[in-house]
């Protein structure tokens, strides 16, 4: 029987973790976790060849473990392409992220909606694997037709509490974007 909690729990943790990558006004490290830097003849994230901290609300800092490492990663984050700067000192890197402009803003702010609907249709394709589910187990005498409506009933309860959470996240991404 498929568990639509769990399914639902993963799909609200890909929310999220997909909504962390999407930029907003202040600069977090976790921006970065997406990158791959070539080190040592294989690519690694960019967290295990140095560390990254916050400079300031737009900048971060870089510090590479490896100096020989510094053209790699300022390589790889340019060709990530996420609009911002790159500047290299003698501590490591510093990486600018622009003023958000107004444009950019519905930009994430569609992404952020893109996300969302995917993450439904996610929810919809349980909830569907779960009414098939339910379908066979009436067919096979497994269950009757009323532990079957039970049973759907107690479903649409959990898919719309999974799409209140999913609205909460990109409600909360729409505030954090728009400030």
């Amino acid at each position: 029987m498929i568990d639509i909690d769990a399914r639902g729990k993963e799909i609200l943790e890909w929310l999220s973790t997909a909504y962390i990558g999407i930029r907003t006004g202040q600069a977090t490290p976790a921006l970065l976790d997406s990158i791959k830097v070539e080190n040592y003849g294989s690519m690694m994230p960019l967290n295990q060849v140095g560390s990254v901290g916050v400079e300031d609300a737009r900048t971060l800092r870089i510090s590479p473990w490896d100096a020989g490492s510094i053209t790699a990663i300022e390589t790889a984050l340019r060709e990530a392409d996420l609009g911002i700067s790159v500047a290299t000192d003698s501590a490591g890197l510093r990486v600018i992220f622009p003023e958000l402009t107004s444009d950019r803003r519905e930009q994430l702010l569609k992404l952020g909606k893109s996300k969302l609907e995917d993450a439904r249709v996610s929810v919809r394709t349980v909830r569907d694997e779960f009414m098939k589910d339910l379908e066979k187990q009436q067919k096979d005498g497994d269950i009757s037709e009323d532990e079957k409506f039970t049973q759907k009933e107690s479903a649409q309860k959990k898919v719309e509490a999974i799409n209140t959470q999913l609205e909460a996240l990109y409600t909360q991404k729409e505030i954090e974007i728009s400030r």
